[in-house]
């Protein structure tokens, strides 16, 4: 075996899109390679055909599906991000929760100084975890 990288399918278009969002809002984080389709192949031309990206060293693959599925990203696999300070957690909680959806609101919940739980814009689930 040569390594396990997480993979998000999007639908739409919105691969591209994603990637540069969350390569904006963590530091240390970069689209890597881009292939797209081009004119015809088995998806939209220009869309992405297989992309990887990192996020703080940690390495994620994506695509643009060329099929509507009736199915999305769900909530059991989730993005855990531990950060280091309060205006941290609260920064990126914000910028990913505009359009998103919470699961759990930023707050308190014992195990942690802040946590919180959020679907992104895209449908891609995020853990935001500040330790004690």
């Amino acid at each position: 075996m040569e390594k396990v990288t997480p993979f998000l399918m999007f639908q739409e278009g919105k691969a591209e899109e994603a990637m540069n969002f969350y390569t904006s809002l963590i530091e240390d984080s970069t689209i890597t390679n881009i292939v797209r389709y081009g004119s015809n192949e088995s998806g939209d031309e220009g869309t992405v055909m297989q992309a990887t990206f990192t996020l703080k060293g940690q390495e994620f693959m994506c695509i643009d599906s060329n099929i509507n599925h009736q199915f999305s990203f769900t909530p059991s696999f989730s993005i855990f991000v531990t950060c280091h300070t309060e205006e941290e957690i609260d920064n990126l909680y914000q910028k990913l929760n505009e359009g998103g959806q919470v699961i759990m609101p930023i707050g308190d919940y014992g195990f942690s100084n802040k946590f919180g739980w959020l679907n992104d814009r895209y449908g891609v689930s995020w853990q935001l975890n500040l330790p004690k």
